[in-house]
């Protein structure tokens, strides 16, 4: 099954716990603190697979989780690293965040791209030792890893797009110039997916074409197969606009070859500046010859219309020479890369917290930093919590929640915990 959209959970893996320990052996009294760190959480990978042509595998699975790092042990021995899972997907796969942000483009074979980041592993008792706490008896959780949705959508690779509105011969054509076996019939919308071939005209020169569904007016706003020709329309180079001149066509050729334009423009501007030759197929057919010469009188002047039957191979040679010479003039299209502002990297934010009351009167304080102290704290542990106090009035959170209007007494929720003030 040929798939080319699918929307996935992803979440790397938690760090280990640090460990609360301590030297025991015979002959070493007060041998002091000896808890590991925790390991590190695996992250999740997006490579790039050539030799995959299709999304499919993320519609029967939506969720994906990374390996949790192992918690730290005595000794001082810190817990093994959680796995990496590496996700494989076609190359031509762009990544999107739930808002439509770019994440990454993965076009190449090889190519990895760190999506959600492991999380740190905590560190053990022995890290907290020093001049006024010899025998720490806390250790720090491990950090959450990253989690969030993405947006996978693949735009394949090819360098020469046939388009044409349907029936318009684009499936006998690649057929004709590729090994490529396209459903073929004479009904509209036979093609409901991409299909590639690799065309050969010699050793040294090729090229891959695709034939891409059929357009209909109105695709730029979804109507039909809309973006899903679309997109995979957007890494080609160069573009053959395939059109019926045969007397059986349903509109002049003119017509159609303005109304597919016009679709192009809406969707991206960029497509019409693209190189673009004109195949008039279907030349075999009885009033072809009229209704080429109806072309060339509308159309003629910007553009070079090669006549041809794709059904018989009349014509072929020229045209596809051609394209082989207009690759080579044609520079490579690029999807818009991330910026600094759409990766997938946590921006730190210009304060540590926020605070707010809700309407059942608890303060809600929210901060990427403030939580994360939270999170990365053994609740159950007077003395963890005694150290998350401290960097709380270090952070200055205190000193906020009274000029907010905090009373002794009033409930101070934080990532999802909830604490009583205390002066």
């Amino acid at each position: 099954m040929f798939a080319d959209y699918a929307k996935i959970y992803i979440k790397a893996g938690d760090g280990g716990n640090g460990a609360v320990a301590f030297r025991r052996e015979k002959f070493v009294p007060l041998g002091g603190p000896a808890g590991g760190d925790g390991g590190k959480g695996g992250s999740v990978i997006l490579r790039g697979d050539s030799s995959l042509s299709t999304l499919a595998d993320f519609k029967y699975r939506r969720h994906y989780k990374a390996e949790r790092g192992q918690d730290g042990l005595s000794k001082n021995m810190s817990g093994a690293w959680g796995a990496d899972l590496v996700l494989a997907v076609p190359a031509g796969t762009v990544v999107r965040a739930e808002d439509g942000a770019i994440l990454a483009d993965i076009n190449s074979h090889g190519q990895e791209v760190l999506i959600a980041k492991g999380g740190r592993g905590g560190r053990g008792n022995t890290r907290f030792s020093g001049g006024k706490d010899k025998a720490p008896q806390y250790s720090e959780q491990g950090e959450p890893g990253q989690e969030l949705n993405i947006i996978l959508e693949l735009k394949l690779i090819a360098d020469v797009g046939l388009i044409g509105l349907p029936n318009a011969g684009k499936s006998t054509l690649l057929s004709r110039i590729s090994a490529a076996t396209p459903k073929i019939a004479d009904y509209p919308f036979t093609t409901l997916e991409p299909q590639l071939g690799v065309v050969r005209l010699d050793e040294e020169t090729s090229f891959v074409a695709a034939d891409l569904p059929g357009l209909i007016e109105g695709a730029a706003r979804g109507v039909g197969l809309g973006h899903r020709f679309l997109r995979h329309a957007e890494r080609n180079r160069v573009l053959v606009h395939v059109l019926d001149v045969s007397g059986y066509a349903e509109r002049p050729a003119a017509e159609s070859f303005r109304l597919i334009n016009e679709e192009l423009s809406v969707y991206r501007q960029d497509f019409l500046s693209r190189p673009m030759a004109v195949a008039a197929n279907k030349i075999d057919m009885p009033g072809a010859e009229e209704r080429l010469e109806e072309l060339r009188q509308e159309i003629g002047a910007g553009y070079e219309i090669f006549p041809i039957s794709a059904l018989t191979g009349q014509g072929l040679q020229p045209l596809l020479w051609r394209v082989a010479e207009l690759l080579k003039e044609a520079p490579p299209i690029l999807i818009q890369q991330p910026t600094e502002q759409t990766k997938h990297t946590v921006v730190r934010e210009e304060a540590p917290f926020a605070i707010q009351r809700d309407l059942g009167g608890v303060w809600q304080v929210g901060g990427a930093r403030v939580e994360k102290v939270v999170l990365m704290t053994d609740l159950e542990n007077d003395d963890a919590v005694l150290r998350m106090q401290r960097i709380f009035i270090k952070m200055g959170l205190e000193d906020a929640l009274v000029a907010a209007g905090v009373r002794p007494g009033d409930t101070v929720s934080i990532a999802g915990s909830e604490f009583e003030y205390q002066e």
